[in-house]
C-alpha cells in the first residue's frame, strides 16, 4: 500500500515537472519579452525627438538629406536610382514653367517683345510644355536634353527666368539646366548634390535616427528628427508628433521676401513664414521646448538683397539700407534676424528661462555648415539636458 502511494506520489511529480518545464519556457519568454521592453524604454529616454518645421520651399527636406548623407551611411544604390525619375520630373516640370512663363508675359508684359521665344524654338517648346504637363515623364534622352538646352538658351526663356520669384521657378533649375548632358546618359546614376538639389514635395512624416558626433562615442547625444509637409494642407499632420519634443527645428527661407505661397500666390510667403512662426510659438505643448531657428538659404539671400529692396515685404517695410556689397548683406541679415528675436520674445514672457532660444545662418545645400550647425545644436542641448539633470 505504501508501495503503492509512494509510485502514485512519484507518477503525480513526474506530471508536475512536466507542466512546470513548459510553464517555465513561457515565463523565461514573457521575462525576456519584458526585459527588452524595459531596455527598449530605456534607449528611448535617451533618444531626443527633434521637430524640423517650417513653411513649403523652406529647405527642410535638403536639410533632412544632407542628415542622412553627414551622419549616417547615405543612400544606397537603390534610393540614388530611385532619384532618377524625381530629377527629370524637375528637368520637365521647370522647361514647362519657364516656357508657359514666357508666352504669359509676352501677352502682358508692356515689353513684352523679350518674353517671345524665337521661331527656332517655338516647336521645341511647344513640344516640352506638352511633355511637362503628363502625369507620367519619359525618360530624359540625349536628344530631348538637347531640346530642353536650346530652350534654356533662348534669350526669351532667360528673361524669363530673371522673373522666377513671380512665376514660382525652383531653385534647382539653373544646377539641372547645367548638367543636362550628364542627367540624360543612359547609365546615369544621381550624385549627392543631384539629390540634394532634387524636389519633392515633403507628404506625410519622414523620420531618421543620428548622432552628430557617432553613436558609438559617449558623449554624443542620439537624435530622431522628424519632418513633415511644410504646405498648408500637411501641417494637420504636424498635431501628433507635439508632445515629447526636445526641441524645435524651425527652418526659414529668408530668401524668399520678395515671393509668393506656391498654393496661394495672393499671399508673401516671408509673411506666411512669420505667422506660421508665431502660432508654432504659441502651442502649449511648446511651453518648455527649445527651439532652433535656422534662417536658411543665406546663399540667394546674399545674392538678391543688393538687388531686390528688403522692404518689399510687409513685415521688413520700415527697412532703411545703410550700405553697399557685403556691408549691405550684412544688415540686412541682421535686421531679418531682429525681427524673428522680436517675435520670438513677444510670445515668451521675461520669465521664462526652461526653453531655449538659438538662431543660426544656413545653407542647406552647404555640407560643411549644415555639419557645423547641427554640432552646434548637439552642443546646446547636450548643455541643456545636463542642467536639467542638475550636473551644471
Amino acid at each position: 500500500m505504501l508501495n503503492f502511494a509512494i509510485e502514485g506520489m512519484g507518477s503525480l511529480c513526474s506530471k508536475q515537472n512536466a507542466l512546470s518545464d513548459s510553464e517555465a519556457e513561457g515565463i523565461a519568454q514573457a521575462a525576456h519579452i519584458e526585459r527588452q521592453i524595459i531596455q527598449e524604454t530605456k534607449a528611448e529616454k535617451h533618444i531626443h525627438k527633434l521637430l524640423l518645421l517650417g513653411a513649403g520651399e523652406s529647405g527642410k527636406s535638403t536639410i533632412f538629406k544632407q542628415i542622412k548623407f553627414l551622419f549616417q551611411t547615405g543612400f544606397d544604390d537603390a534610393e540614388l536610382r530611385s532619384y532618377i525619375s524625381v530629377i527629370h520630373a524637375n528637368v520637365y516640370q521647370t522647361i514647362k514653367m519657364l516656357h508657359d512663363g514666357a508666352n504669359e508675359l509676352a501677352m502682358h508684359e508692356i515689353n513684352s517683345l523679350k518674353y517671345v521665344v524665337s521661331l527656332e524654338n517655338k516647336v521645341i517648346g511647344e513640344k516640352l510644355s506638352e511633355i511637362g504637363g503628363r502625369l507620367d515623364y519619359p525618360r530624359l534622352t540625349k536628344e530631348l536634353a538637347q531640346d530642353i538646352q536650346n530652350l534654356w538658351k533662348d534669350d526669351a526663356i532667360q528673361a524669363t527666368y530673371s522673373r522666377g520669384n513671380v512665376l514660382q521657378v525652383p531653385v534647382c533649375a539653373e544646377y539641372f539646366m547645367e548638367n543636362l548632358q550628364r542627367l540624360s546618359d543612359p547609365n546615369y546614376v544621381p550624385t549627392k548634390d543631384d539629390i540634394l538639389h532634387a524636389r519633392v514635395r515633403t507628404s506625410g512624416i519622414v523620420e531618421i535616427q543620428f548622432s552628430p558626433v557617432g553613436e558609438t562615442k559617449r558623449s554624443g547625444e542620439v537624435y530622431r528628427l522628424y519632418d513633415v509637409g511644410g504646405q498648408r494642407n500637411e501641417r494637420r499632420k504636424w498635431i501628433h508628433l507635439f508632445e515629447g519634443v526636445t526641441a524645435v527645428i524651425f527652418c526659414a527661407s529668408i530668401s524668399d521676401y520678395d515671393q509668393t505661397l506656391f498654393e496661394d500666390e495672393s499671399k508673401n510667403r516671408m509673411m506666411e513664414i512669420k505667422e506660421l512662426f508665431d502660432w508654432v510659438l504659441k502651442q502649449k505643448c511648446f511651453e518648455k521646448t527649445s527651439f532652433m531657428l535656422f534662417l536658411n538659404k543665406f546663399d540667394i539671400f546674399e545674392r538678391k538683397v543688393p538687388k531686390v529692396p528688403l522692404n518689399v515685404c510687409g513685415w521688413f517695410k520700415d527697412y532703411q539700407p545703410m550700405a553697399s556689397g557685403k556691408q549691405e548683406v550684412e544688415h540686412a541679415y541682421e535686421f531679418v534676424k531682429k525681427k524673428f528675436e522680436e517675435l520670438y520674445f513677444q510670445t515668451t514672457s521675461p520669465d521664462r528661462v526652461d526653453r531655449v532660444f538659438k538662431v543660426y545662418r544656413t545653407t542647406a545645400l552647404d555640407q560643411k555648415l549644415v555639419k557645423k550647425t547641427f554640432k552646434l545644436v548637439d552642443e546646446t542641448l547636450r548643455r541643456r539636458h545636463l542642467i536639467e539633470a542638475g550636473l551644471l
